[in-house]
């Protein structure tokens, strides 16, 4: 697999001289094209870089995926994404299932660049994703990937798969089922829908929780998420056995577009916190492993 501008990049233990601001064209394990964005931070030095991961019909130009990347810039470097079928990417949303090599492709970047520890920040259906992902970096070869992450943040994830408990949904089903619904993504929505089901149906997310240890984890969610109530949430942590934090913040809704920039910012710091705990531990080398995938 080679992934980084134009397709390509050079693996090395050296550090670049400078890390300037970049946009460039990922190529996943299954060959998707993904547009990405890298902003350095506000120390070029630094080792730690947040990687995006947006939330279904979102894209990396969206504004609210674009104000999340400007107050985690003001702590680290930062990359955002668009998964495949949404924005400028390439390929059909698979709606959580293939998306974890979209964000693979994006970590194994963020290392190529010289990013020795990474932390990922996923919203709503890119919730689900960065914790899939985790687990499956972390399950390979002790974790000892190019795409292993040193934090995890899932913000408005789903605990299970094809949940139609509320209105939203039910209509969030109906876009990504139906032939008419799929047409409304890709017109009125701008996000190109794969039109088979899963199959084989993906590690759900809280089967994954148990796999991500030891690596930290945050789950943020709103008391007033009109996609998943707060039991997705209470399900995650309980499934991480002690091993994730759980913030339930009071007035919030779902997602990217509910976050305000507090909780953005409080989500750096944890991350920033992550990032120095790893840095005492001394960082796990990656040289010569491959994805699991």
């Amino acid at each position: 697999m080679s992934s980084g501008p134009a397709g390509q990049f050079a693996r090395s233990s050296v550090r670049p001289i400078t890390r300037v601001q970049q946009s460039a064209t990922l190529r996943t394990r299954d060959g998707v094209l993904i547009d990405a964005l890298y902003e350095p931070g506000p120390d070029p030095d630094t080792d730690l870089v947040i990687v995006v991961a947006h939330g279904f019909t979102g894209d990396l130009d969206r504004p609210h995926v674009r104000r999340a990347a400007g107050v985690f810039a003001k702590a680290a470097a930062v990359i955002t994404f668009s998964f495949r079928g949404h924005g400028a990417s390439g390929g059909l949303s698979t709606v959580g299932d293939r998306e974890v090599l979209d964000l693979a492709a994006a970590v194994e970047w963020a290392r190529s660049i010289g990013h020795a520890h990474v932390v990922t920040v996923g919203f709503s259906m890119g919730g689900s994703v960065v914790l899939r992902h985790a687990a499956l970096a972390g399950a390979a070869h002790g974790g000892r990937t190019e795409a292993r992450v040193d934090g995890v943040v899932a913000v408005s994830a789903p605990a299970r798969w094809f949940y139609r408990g509320t209105a939203p949904m039910r209509r969030l089903h109906w876009v990504v089922t139906r032939p008419a619904g799929r047409v409304v993504g890709r017109w009125g929505l701008r996000t190109r829908i794969h039109p088979h089901e899963w199959d084989p149906v993906p590690l759900s997310p809280v089967e994954s929780v148990p796999l991500i240890a030891p690596t930290p984890l945050l789950i943020v969610h709103g008391d007033r998420d009109p996609y998943f109530p707060v039991d997705h949430p209470r399900m995650l942590a309980a499934a991480a056995r002690g091993g994730a934090e759980l913030w339930i913040e009071e007035g919030m809704g779902h997602a990217e577009n509910a976050a305000d920039d507090g909780l953005l910012g409080r989500i750096a710091e944890w991350a920033t916190a992550s990032w120095t705990s790893a840095t005492a531990e001394g960082p796990a080398s990656a040289e010569g492993e491959e994805l699991p995938w």
